[in-house]
């Protein structure tokens, strides 16, 4: 459900922006290190959208990966811990039994 309102909000923004851009087609000054260029506003505006919304996606996707590396390492370290932990609990038991053997073999 979460994946659906984000999406609706989403497309809300683009339909918004592409209005506002419509609404703005004369050509503006665009400078560059190198020089300046006349541009229609449309697309400054349009290519400034697109450009914010690869870079926030890029650093998404990115936090992902490191997210999603760090719980397989964690989940690994978690079954050592356990196994290391059953091996424990089995010498435990394994004492255990052998000192009720010896304490019943001495009755």
């Amino acid at each position: 459900m979460k994946l659906q309102w984000s999406l609706l909000f989403g497309l809300i923004f683009a339909v918004i922006i592409a209005l506002f851009a419509v609404n703005n087609v004369e050509k503006v000054p665009v400078n560059y290190v190198i020089g300046t260029a006349q541009w229609p506003l449309i697309l400054v505006i349009l290519g400034s959208a697109l450009l914010g919304a690869l870079l926030s996606g890029s650093i998404a996707i990115y936090r992902s990966f490191v997210l999603t590396r760090k719980v397989r390492n964690l989940e690994k370290e978690l079954e050592k811990k356990n196994a290391s932990l059953n091996d424990f609990q089995h010498v435990q038991q394994e004492k255990q039994l052998n000192n009720q053997t010896k304490a019943f073999d001495e009755s």
